[in-house]
C-alpha cells in the first residue's frame, strides 16, 4: 500500500469526478505518494499546521496508471527518505482502499494515525 495526503475538499471533488488528478499531475507529470515510513515527514515538510487533511490508502495492485519508485522531486529541500512512489497518471478511485483523517497536533505537527501503524 502507498499513501497520499490531500485536503478533504480535494477528495470530495475526486469522488464526484470519479478519478483524482491533482495539479502536480499536470505540472510535474505525476502524483506524489509516500510509504507508511515517509508520510509523516512529508506532511511535516509540506503541510505544517494545515487542517482538514486526509490520507488515502492506495492498493498498488489496482492501479491503472504506472507507478514508479523514484528519488524525491526537487523541492529545494533536502530529503533522504529513499525512493518515493510516483503515480504517472490519474488515480482510479477503485484503487483507494481506505481514507483516514490526518489531523495535526496543537503545534501543527503530524503523527501517523494509529489505524495506519503496522505492528
Amino acid at each position: 500500500m502507498i499513501l497520499h495526503i490531500l485536503r478533504r475538499s480535494e477528495w470530495e471533488d475526486a469522488r464526484r469526478a470519479g478519478s483524482y488528478a491533482p495539479p502536480s499531475l499536470g505540472n510535474e507529470g505525476f502524483i506524489h505518494c509516500s510509504t507508511e515510513h515517509q508520510v509523516v515527514a512529508t506532511a511535516n515538510l509540506f503541510f505544517p499546521g494545515q487542517r482538514d487533511l486526509v490520507i488515502i490508502v492506495i492498493d498498488q495492485s489496482r492501479l491503472q496508471s504506472e507507478l514508479k519508485h523514484e528519488a524525491p522531486a526537487s523541492t529545494g529541500r533536502q530529503r533522504s527518505d529513499g525512493l518515493f512512489p510516483h503515480l504517472y497518471g490519474p488515480l482510479n478511485l477503485d484503487a483507494v482502499a481506505a481514507v483516514h483523517e490526518f489531523p495535526c497536533d496543537g503545534d501543527g505537527r503530524f503523527k501517523l494515525p494509529a489505524v495506519l501503524r503496522t505492528k
